[in-house]
């Protein structure tokens, strides 16, 4: 089953993102809170979303976090998928394809013209999921990112004050 994410739910999303940061190899970069994902997800002006999806007993199995993009091209809004994951003894029995239909479900129904993520280039499993789907990947583009240090200093670059 897959349903919105709800307070309680956090403890549990926590855990699994540390669970999705260790199988990713980056278990050391992870810093957000139980109370940063809460008031990301549930605050006064929410910056994200979460569904998640759970077994027959109704724990808490599996999450995706996503937020709204905006496309100039397309002039409508699109899902940006921050991350999926499901358990490892739950993949295969079709919680990560219903968490991703959901939100394909959300963008028809609110007219979002696109559902983008972003993969990791060794995470075979996980391309091969997405292109099942019939998925495309973005070979033209390549994403770039700032953080810690770079990221202030290229807020306090000379050219900006």
């Amino acid at each position: 089953m897959i349903r919105p994410a709800t307070p309680a739910d956090i403890p549990v999303i926590h855990t699994l993102i540390r669970e999705l940061a260790d199988y990713e190899k980056s278990l050391t970069e992870v810093r957000a809170t139980e109370e940063q994902l809460h008031q990301a997800l549930f605050g006064e002006h929410p910056a994200a979303h979460a569904h998640v999806a759970t077994d027959s007993t109704d724990s808490v199995i599996g999450y995706a976090i996503w937020f709204l993009t905006f496309s100039t091209w397309r002039g409508v809004h699109g899902i940006h998928l921050e991350d999926v994951y499901v358990r490892p003894g739950a993949r295969g029995t079709g919680h990560g394809k219903a968490l991703l239909t959901e939100l394909a479900r959300i963008c028809v129904e609110r007219g979002y013209q696109r559902l983008e993520w972003a993969v990791l280039n060794w995470n075979t499993p996980a391309i091969n999921f997405y292109e099942s789907l019939d998925a495309h990947p973005q070979s033209d583009w390549t994403a770039y990112r700032l953080t810690d240090e770079a990221l202030a200093r290229a807020a306090n670059a000379p050219e900006h004050k």
